[in-house]
């Protein structure tokens, strides 16, 4: 079993080398290159395995729900941020005639 471990991480490394000198070997790449093989060798490995039931989509007997649950969250959220003009919780001025404004002024 170790040597079929170590056959796959042969063809993994090689593949990312592969791909890393084919991108012109950017510096302090390597771990992408390698991620991204993993990736590709585990797509070419299971073929079949994009062809399998998304679990997160069954519910019950295979009904999608109606709406998802975050729907609830996000529109009890929606209030509760601030616009350009006002911080959380606070409200934006109402607009003053300039009349009205002057006699503030005046008076004060």
């Amino acid at each position: 079993m170790a040597t079929n471990q170590t056959a796959h991480d042969r063809r993994v490394r090689a593949r990312a080398l592969r791909m890393w000198r084919a991108d012109g070997s950017p510096p302090g790449r390597k771990p992408d290159y390698l991620e991204q093989a993993r990736t590709l060798q585990a797509i070419e490995d299971h073929p079949q395995a994009g062809l399998l039931p998304n679990p997160m989509t069954m519910h019950g007997k295979g009904v999608p729900p109606a709406q998802p649950v975050e729907e609830a969250e996000l529109m009890q959220n929606l209030g509760e941020f601030p616009s350009q003009l006002t911080d959380q919780g606070d409200r934006p001025p109402a607009p003053v005639a300039r009349r009205r404004a002057a006699r503030s002024r005046a008076d004060g």
